[in-house]
């Protein structure tokens, strides 16, 4: 058992009796009888638990099947319960509902609730990505969307603001008292704890955002004990410009890596917002998405096709290797035992990086096949080709005789076209319920002429070409 801290819909909650994994969803439902949070897949798919946490960097959306009790630890939470104001006053996200005929059912409206509040609150207009992670069948979308347009320009209520200053005063007394440890879950608050533990408990699981973790407990009924929750270790949650190189910490979320390299790299940031919904970038971090291995994944191929270092930890030992290098096969990587991912280093620029994702839903879907490339020029001739792909061999993987293939070669339609054959020495994709094998090669070979045609300005994104 673990001792835990945190608000919850505005009152003060301790807990020192819970199993370090029990899920902020069960505990709602079961414990607090607060069932406005819907489950629905359990796996952070369709949106009905979404809740939303507020700490010292402000408020966001999460799912609250895939949150572990101690990951909210000196942190706020507030329900659907907790949306209307304390004298029963309607947000204006539900008034909007309620004016649009936004519900039918009423099973996924909990969470469409949250999510508007907190796109609300946090003045964010983009809807459809707002809302991407919160799935209607009844419905349908217009009238939601109706409804969080025409609640943008409303006043966000007083007491939508009060979770930022309760979350301050309660930190200095409430969680300086709720910090015990256990030898079931650790929460170091550095890296250099965190070393020390690891390397104590090798077999330990670590839990970062819990996106993919969560579900070993949700679907497969693990035990996962010991764990270390990596929520509070802020030293792994930097991004730093060095010179014309950028290094990112292991604990940065998925969507704050989304917002700060949109300048720097449009396109790795496009592929982020298509990666699963915002409740879950909020909660995934690079490095989990890294150390996870998934052939699927789609942060390495882009780092990939940058260049990417990934640096490692053992107690004090600190080593780096290419980022391609530490996937062996699958779900096998080059760690040691007590090694963890400390973060990655990539090239500030990258202006010909392209990624491309391939998959049945446009939003919130795993890739059949995820392509990035970064090719040099000098003179109209590639002087150096970067290219990788997710979704075609047990890892993520390098397409080197492609790149051999284009290197020297004029930067032409029909080099491009020489060089397609080339994808069958480097890859021999699977076939499953995503795509035939057959399919993957062909789209994989489209995708090499997309981003010729991409780097010689033609309209080739699904959203921009018009029929």
């Amino acid at each position: 058992m673990t001792e835990i801290a945190f608000l919850l819909n505005g009152t003060p909650v301790t807990l020192s009796t819970v199993p370090p994994t029990r899920t902020l969803l069960d505990w709602l439902r079961e414990e607090r009888g607060l069932t406005g949070t819907k489950e629905g897949c359990n796996e952070g798919d369709c949106g009905a638990c979404t809740v939303m946490v507020t700490d010292a960097d402000g408020s966001r959306a999460f799912n609250a099947c895939l949150l572990f009790l101690p990951q909210l630890h000196g942190k706020a939470v507030r329900t659907v319960e907790g949306i209307a104001g304390p004298d029963g006053r309607l947000h204006p996200v539900q008034a909007a509902m309620v004016e649009h005929h936004g519900s039918q059912c009423g099973f996924c409206t909990p969470g469409f609730i949250v999510s508007m509040a907190v796109g609300h609150l946090n003045g964010r207009t983009d809807h459809d990505d707002v809302l991407a992670g919160n799935l209607c069948r009844c419905t349908g979308y217009a009238p939601i969307i109706r409804a969080a347009e025409a609640a943008a320009d409303a006043p966000v209520p007083d007491w939508m603001h009060a979770d930022r200053s309760a979350v301050a005063a309660f930190s200095l007394a409430q969680v300086s008292r709720g910090s015990g440890q256990s030898p079931e879950a650790f929460r170091p608050a550095t890296s250099d704890e965190l070393a020390d533990w690891y390397l104590a408990h090798p077999d330990a699981t670590l839990i970062a955002g819990a996106t993919d973790v969560g579900l070993w407990v949700t679907k497969q009924l693990r035990d996962l004990a010991p764990v270390a929750f990596l929520n509070g270790v802020a030293d792994l949650q930097h991004i730093e410009r060095r010179g014309e190189m950028l290094a990112i910490g292991a604990g940065v979320t998925i969507e704050r890596l989304r917002e700060e390299i949109a300048p720097l790299h449009p396109d790795f940031a496009e592929l982020l917002r298509r990666y699963a919904s915002v409740p879950v970038r909020n909660a995934a971090t690079i490095g989990g998405n890294i150390a996870n291995g998934s052939p699927i994944g789609d942060g390495p191929p882009a780092l990939i096709a940058l260049g990417a270092t990934l640096h490692l930890r053992r107690g004090d030992d600190i080593r780096k290797l290419p980022l391609e290098d530490f996937f062996l096969d699958y779900r096998k990587q080059d760690r040691q035992p007590g090694e963890f991912v400390l973060g990655v280093t990539l090239p500030a620029s990258a202006p010909a990086l392209r990624c491309y994702k391939l998959s049945k839903r446009f939003d919130q879907d795993i890739s059949a096949v995820c392509g990035c490339f970064n090719i040099a020029l000098e003179g109209g001739v590639v002087r150096a080709a970067r290219i990788a792909f997710g979704g075609m061999a047990g890892i993520p993987k390098r397409a080197a005789a492609v790149e051999a293939a284009l290197t020297g070669q004029p930067w032409t339609e029909a080099a491009v076209r020489a060089a397609l054959p080339a994808f069958a020495a480097d890859f021999t994709p699977m076939t499953d319920m995503r795509a035939s094998a057959a399919y993957r090669l062909e789209a994989a070979r489209n995708m090499l002429l997309r981003y010729h045609h991409d780097l010689a300005g033609a309209p080739v994104r699904l959203l921009e070409v018009q029929p």
